[in-house]
């Protein structure tokens, strides 16, 4: 079973932490994910430590590197992806399963930058992970259009490079993107990916 990234972290330490290095250790967490998702993997311990507020010393006391904490704090958002990929697959609407997991990937991929890096570029260590979700998205696809809601001229391949494209950049031609522009833009997608009417019909 896949573990939070703060259980991951505590999976190796002899003792039960005392609750005060628990909270620590959750405070580091979260502010890695917030620092990751605006600065990207490029993020600094001290950055992290910044936004927890605590010392550099108190962040290697809880952890033992920076990359052990972005490794355990990525691998539970695309553990997340997975999971949404796992509800979609036992929707019993091909189209609302693919297009509830399609919100839920592309909505973690506008909202952080890290994600963003981390699924263009897998580490190591993430790319079993990164396999799944890309096994998941093959299925949901196959499925919707086995049931002929999703166009089939398209391939899998396709799909992936659409939803990664969805993902609003902050400006363009000198117009500010609204906070949820991604939405409209992947609702327009969607609408794209449905087979034309049948004109006989």
């Amino acid at each position: 079973m896949d573990m939070r990234a703060v259980d991951r972290l505590l999976s190796d330490t002899p003792d039960t932490p005392r609750a005060d290095a628990r909270r620590n250790l959750e405070r580091l967490i979260a502010a890695a994910r917030t620092a990751l998702a605006d600065t990207g993997v490029t993020v600094t311990a001290g950055e992290i430590a910044r936004r927890a507020g605590v010392g550099k010393g108190t962040f290697y006391r809880r952890v033992p590197s920076l990359d052990t904490l972005l490794h355990a704090v990525l691998h539970e958002i695309l553990t997340e992806i997975t999971t949404a990929a796992e509800r979609a697959d036992t929707d019993p609407d091909p189209w609302r399963g693919f297009t509830e997991f399609a919100t839920a990937y592309v909505g973690l991929r506008a909202e952080s930058c890290g994600v963003n890096d981390i699924l263009t570029t897998p580490a190591p260590d993430l790319d079993a992970t990164v396999a799944d979700i890309r096994d998941a998205l093959h299925r949901l696809v196959a499925r919707a259009q086995h049931a002929g809601v999703l166009r089939a001229d398209l391939t899998w391949h396709d799909i992936a490079f659409v939803l990664a494209a969805v993902p609003t950049p902050p400006s363009t031609l000198g117009l500010t993107a609204a906070p949820d522009q991604w939405t409209r833009t992947l609702r327009i997608v969607l609408d794209g990916l449905r087979p034309a009417p049948d004109p006989a019909q």
